[in-house]
């Protein structure tokens, strides 16, 4: 398939995905898809499914407990290095 492809659009805003970018990206008749404006372009791509989007914040959630367990490491060697922060005095 070439980069461009023209495509009519039906009297109801219908068009057609051509065959090859469906199986491509895993879209098949009754598939939910997401249409949004992106600048000047109309943008359409696969709806992630429930599961995706749950694996997607699982592994956020992994990568924050990750990053959170090394900034605690950090605070640790600061203050074993450095001691405690001084304390403040209002002014």
């Amino acid at each position: 398939m070439a980069d461009i492809e023209k495509r009519t659009v039906g009297s109801r805003g219908q068009v057609t995905i051509p065959k090859e970018l469906r199986d491509e990206f895993g879209i098949r008749g009754g598939d939910d898809v997401t249409v949004r404006r992106d600048e000047n372009k109309i943008v359409i791509e696969p709806t992630p499914s429930r599961e995706k989007l749950a694996e997607g914040y699982q592994r956020r959630a992994a990568q924050h407990r990750e990053l959170a367990e090394e900034l605690s490491g950090i605070g640790r060697e600061a203050t074993d290095e450095l001691g405690d922060a001084p304390e403040w005095e209002d002014a």
